[in-house]
């Protein structure tokens, strides 16, 4: 993404207006709108692209754009991210290109693990952004034994780890919070309170009222923040990675937010949820509060928004396009990226494949199989 305003004009224009947020220019402003407008059309093509049986399945992080971009925002490039599959804004915000993310939607040939991960588990090693697990939880002790490494190599890269509010019941969750406690991890607890766990509310999985609370029974700071303003959460995770990065330890971010969509495409958030409290929560939308504050500091205009929507649904409609264009992997890829060298079995299995498959083709050209 891009801002074309020059940098000194609007700090120009500003004047008048409300005083702008500290440690951020009018050009990073801006630029968080459009990344989290980018991510809502994103989610908005790709589930449209699964009700039409375009691809497999997809989950989506309605709702949850300033939790992405506010904390991706305070990161750097040596920074080391650990996410669950609802953060599709950071990995956009990293620089992984669209194009990969979409490719990993269709499983096709040029998607980056060959179509052997789910739709939306993206990785990109070039961006310190890694492979995602369905299972929950998985994530939080990976990032904290990635954290102890860099640590231990004397190395001052912060590793930011994602999961939801169920994820705080997990084995793992207490495994990592502990661990990265006691020894002082560089690492950042990214909380995303959505308050659903699919279709478990926060007040049936817990006793505690405040899930930032849990982070004293470990011996590190735990803060609440409301993750619908995307400038609350980027002063909040500035702070926390500072402080790590000072050798100083975790910090246990909650990021109070609401999911605003269904838990995945799988799921029908109707038979759980009020239609109340659905339109309680959309008067909060991240977007649309984000972009008063704007106008407010004398950043948005009409034009600026026509662009930046025209922009980022130019740059989707290309990205889908080329992905389906792309054919599937070949059979042979299967047995690809497993072991250093193919061990018998696994050739014995891979040629009766293969010759199976011959054997269908011709049998589709009119010939007899093998």
């Amino acid at each position: 993404m891009s801002i074309k305003q020059d940098e000194n004009a609007m700090t120009t224009k500003t004047k008048g207006y409300q005083a702008l947020p500290e440690g951020l220019t009018p050009n990073d402003l801006k630029a968080m709108y459009e990344y989290m407008v980018l991510t809502r059309e994103y989610d908005e093509r790709c589930l449209k692209l699964q009700r039409q049986g375009r691809i497999g399945f997809y989950a989506g992080s309605f709702g949850e754009e300033a939790c992405q971009v506010g904390t991706a925002f305070a990161l750097e490039e040596k920074d080391w991210v650990f996410s669950s599959y609802r953060q599709p804004g950071v990995a956009l915000f990293r620089g992984v290109p669209l194009q990969t993310m979409m490719n990993n939607l269709f499983g096709n040939a040029e998607d980056i693990v060959m179509g052997r991960q789910m739709p939306v588990h993206y990785t990109s090693r070039k961006h310190h952004f890694l492979s995602i697990s369905s299972v929950i939880g998985t994530q939080i002790i990976e990032a904290v034994g990635c954290a102890m490494a860099a640590k231990s190599k004397k190395d001052d890269a912060v590793t930011i780890t994602y999961f939801g509010d169920g994820g705080t019941s997990s084995n793992d969750f207490h495994s990592g919070m502990n661990f990265a406690a006691a020894f002082k991890a560089p690492c950042i607890f990214a909380l995303v309170n959505n308050q659903y766990a699919i279709s478990i509310p926060v007040r049936k999985q817990t006793a505690v009222e405040v899930l930032a609370d849990k982070a004293k029974a470990y011996g590190m700071p735990g803060i609440q923040v409301d993750g619908n303003d995307v400038v609350a959460v980027f002063n909040a995770t500035k702070e926390a990675v500072e402080r790590a990065r000072r050798g100083e330890g975790p910090t246990l971010l909650e990021l109070k937010t609401y999911r605003a969509g269904p838990h995945s495409s799988s799921d029908d958030p109707t038979r759980y949820r009020s239609t109340e409290e659905m339109e309680a929560w959309k008067a909060r939308d991240p977007i649309l509060t984000f972009k008063k504050r704007l106008e407010e500091w004398g950043l948005w205009t009409e034009s600026f928004e026509v662009e930046v929507r025209e922009s980022v649904q130019s740059k989707i409609n290309e990205a889908i396009k080329v992905a389906e264009s792309i054919p599937q992997p070949e059979w042979e890829t299967l047995f690809e990226d497993v072991y250093s060298y193919v061990p018998q079995v696994l050739a014995d299995q891979r040629d009766d494949i293969l010759a199976h498959e011959r054997g269908l083709t011709l049998t589709n050209e009119g010939e007899f199989p093998l």
